[in-house]
């Protein structure tokens, strides 16, 4: 019998004393199983407000943003069941609210992502101005530009995105920059609409696919996910279905820096290695080992690596999310290696704090320059976001004594169990 999903995945108690304690100087050796997508759970436990019967979802990772959106969609009539511990029972139910509240919104940027579900099955939607990581400015006018082409009525107030529509009907929208969130807030907005929708230069990214794959599963018609243009034919109504989520493509990368950063010997299960290419690419280019067997990714280290320029662009492109992560790796690499950070200007805040682990980077407006050092120290560090905590974690893995880092609420956000699963590969780490 499954439980309600806050009864099981209550999070554990938090508080900005807790912080991991990593002592460096171990190769990780072993093998992992990949978390579900982060990213692609959260687009579809939107889009499960659109289900009109039970959605069985796989493959689904218990983090804490997982159990934030499961309570918002909670009050919004979706009823959460987990099954087992990465699968659970959705289904809606009657008098649904249309409001994400502002606690839990604020803690969640993906939160804006229901206002397309909530306009086309309901006719409206409030939605508190989301949060989340502090990574740079996150607009949301192709949100609005595409919703408003298909009938939709926005404002902003008082914190709120408020919308109003009848029936929304399809348009064609053409995106000025290829934005995740806004592809799926639109497409989610259109399998309900009256006629055809075609959306240009859209997001190409594994989690868009994953999303018109799931919404087809429930009955939708999306075409050309993966391309720079889908096209949607309303329908009436959508049913139910039982849907696995792709593998976490982040989560992966991370752990195959890792693997390489220590000199270790890691094989990583479940994984879509396609999905990974762009960082096996820098990582190959780098002077790792990294293989694809029949049980998934090999990722080795130990032998000497040379420096990267590293661009972040948009999928297929190198993804911003590995972007610090791969920072921390360069650090003790000898010779120069330049990021520059397209996607998101706020992300080199971990830069100061892999300085005072010892590291040499200059950062330069979106330019960041990394003077490789023979090693880096144990410091006491703080997360200032996501990707931030798993590129101190590595750091802390690579470098000489003890590392502590903070703020790791941020780290629980997107890893699931991080300091037991690396400890299981050999890290001397551990949660105080």
């Amino acid at each position: 019998m499954g439980m309600l999903f806050k009864a099981l995945a209550e999070p554990a108690p938090e508080t900005d004393e807790t912080r991991l304690v990593v002592t460096g100087g171990r190769p990780l050796r072993g093998r992992l199983k990949v978390s579900g997508g982060k990213n692609a759970t959260l687009a579809i436990l939107c889009a499960c407000v659109l289900a009109g019967d039970e959605v069985i979802l796989e493959n689904v990772p218990d983090i804490s943003d997982v159990r934030v959106m499961l309570e918002i969609i909670g009050g919004l009539g979706v009823a959460g069941r987990w099954l087992a511990p990465d699968v659970l029972r959705l289904k809606g139910g009657a008098g649904a609210g249309a409001e994400a509240p502002y606690h839990l919104a604020r803690k969640l940027r993906a939160s804006n992502l229901l206002l397309g579900p909530l306009l086309a099955r309901y006719g409206r939607a409030r939605i508190a101005l989301p949060g989340g990581c502090n990574i740079g400015v996150r607009p949301m006018d192709l949100h609005f530009k595409g919703l408003a082409a298909l009938g939709a009525t926005l404002d902003v107030e008082h914190g709120y995105i408020t919308g109003e529509a009848g029936r929304l009907r399809g348009a064609r929208i053409y995106l000025d920059f290829p934005s995740v969130g806004a592809t799926e807030n639109i497409m989610m907005a259109a399998v309900l609409a009256e006629g055809q929708t075609v959306i240009e230069n859209v997001a190409k990214e594994p989690e868009i696919v994953d999303l018109a794959n799931f919404l087809n599963a429930l009955g939708a018609k999306v075409r050309g996910a993966g391309t720079d243009v889908i096209r949607i034919d309303g329908v009436r109504e959508l049913g139910g279905t039982r849907y696995a989520v792709i593998p976490d493509r982040v989560e992966a990368g991370t752990f195959m820096v890792a693997a390489v950063a220590t000199g270790g010997n890691v094989l990583l299960e479940n994984v879509i290695p396609q999905h990974l290419e762009p960082l096996s690419a820098k990582l190959r280019e780098a002077g790792a080992v990294v293989a694809e067997e029949e049980e998934g990714i090999r990722a080795c280290g130990g032998g000497p690596l040379g420096p990267l320029t590293i661009k972040t662009m948009p999928y297929p492109g190198f993804p911003t999310d590995m972007q610090s992560p791969f920072m921390a790796l360069l650090t003790t690499v000898p010779g120069t290696s330049i990021i520059v950070e397209n996607i998101f200007e706020n992300r080199f805040q971990v830069a100061q704090e892999l300085r005072r682990m010892g590291a040499r980077i200059k950062v330069e407006g979106r330019v960041a320059i990394v003077e490789g050092v023979p090693r880096l120290q144990g410091a006491q560090v703080k997360a200032t976001d996501l990707r931030a905590g798993a590129a101190l974690v590595i750091a802390g893995l690579m470098a000489e004594g003890e590392t502590e880092i903070h703020n790791v609420r941020y780290v629980d956000r997107g890893y699931r169990d991080l300091d037991v699963r690396l400890a299981r590969l050999g890290a001397a780490i551990k949660r105080v």
